[in-house]
């Protein structure tokens, strides 16, 4: 048992409050959204993407401090509480936490589920019914996204996951930029891809593609690296799932890195910021209208 002592808090407070808790001897903090919005660049008012290492914060955000479950640590939950409430947007709570396997708790909510006519994401060693049929024809992804993003359950992951499966990817070379666990990468080489390329910046998105891609067992088709590696060979399929700001940056990056006539699969991207993306995208690949789903894009062409 754990006690645990929840914060609101505006995001100015955030990194006095974090430092007070950690000096009344919190075991652990953790600052979540406290309204389920993205990410926000104060000036610019857009979703952002965080430079490695660097912790993203919302306008309001909940801030929640581990403490023993004894004596000193009720003490020290009320102390705290007590010192920082008045920096609270609503009154602190303090509440008593059972300790759980918590690096499996995702499991509760991650179900087998498909995306586009044949590919089912689904935790390792779960099956979806369907799969007893002795007709049945689908791709099975086994995934344990591990701490990094990507299981398709977010609208831009289910977006490019259901366009691979829509693709003719048979012999083609598919580079996922921006990889996280790897979903796209290897749901590509899944789907049929001769190879794949995974790219990513975090040390921990690319240890998961490896635990991926070998559960899958598709390793040997997959080389993973850090963007400063990555030598320049075309793809025959680009999909990049990061963010509109990145994605703006990265349009010549992509473009070089794409084959003549290869496919593109941008996500990431608000629906109110696709027309700003593909704009920038235009002067390289043939653009298609945008696809939407619950306030997010995928936007798709072909490089000229």
């Amino acid at each position: 048992m754990w006690l645990q002592l929840s914060l609101l808090i505006d995001r100015q407070q955030a990194e006095l409050v974090e430092a007070a808790l950690e000096g009344a001897g919190a075991l652990a903090v953790t600052l979540d959204d406290a309204a389920d919005e993205p990410p926000t660049e104060p000036e610019a008012g857009g979703v952002w993407e965080p430079a490695p290492g660097a912790q993203p914060l919302w306008r309001r955000l909940r801030i929640t401090a581990l403490f023993d479950d004894d004596d000193a640590g009720s003490m020290a939950a009320q102390a705290a509480a007590e010192a920082l409430g008045g920096l609270a947007l609503a009154p602190p709570l303090i509440s008593t936490l059972d300790d759980r396997p918590w690096e499996r708790v995702w499991l509760e909510e991650f179900r087998p589920t498909c995306f586009g006519t044949r590919l089912w994401v689904c935790p390792r060693g779960e099956r979806p019914p369907e799969a007893d049929a002795p007709d049945w024809d689908g791709v099975i992804l086994d995934l344990d996204p591990g701490l990094a993003f990507g299981t398709g359950h977010h609208p831009t992951t289910a977006l490019c996951l259901a366009w691979l499966d829509g693709l003719p990817l048979a012999g083609k070379r598919v580079l996922d930029f921006g990889c996280g666990s790897g979903i796209l990468a290897i749901a590509a080489l899944k789907l049929g891809a001769a190879a794949a390329v995974a790219v990513d910046h975090d040390p921990q998105a690319l240890d998961a593609t490896v635990d991926n891609a070998i559960n899958n067992g598709v390793l040997g088709r997959l080389a993973i690296y850090r963007p400063e590696e990555l030598p320049s060979l075309p793809a025959d399929v680009v999909v990049a799932n990061i963010l509109a700001g990145p994605l703006l940056e990265l349009a010549p990056t992509l473009a070089r890195l794409a084959a003549p006539g290869a496919a593109l699969g941008l996500s990431g991207i608000l629906s109110h910021q696709a027309t700003t993306v593909g704009d920038a995208y235009e002067a390289y690949f043939r653009m298609e209208p945008a696809e939407s789903r619950d306030e997010w894009a995928l936007l798709t062409g072909r490089r000229r």
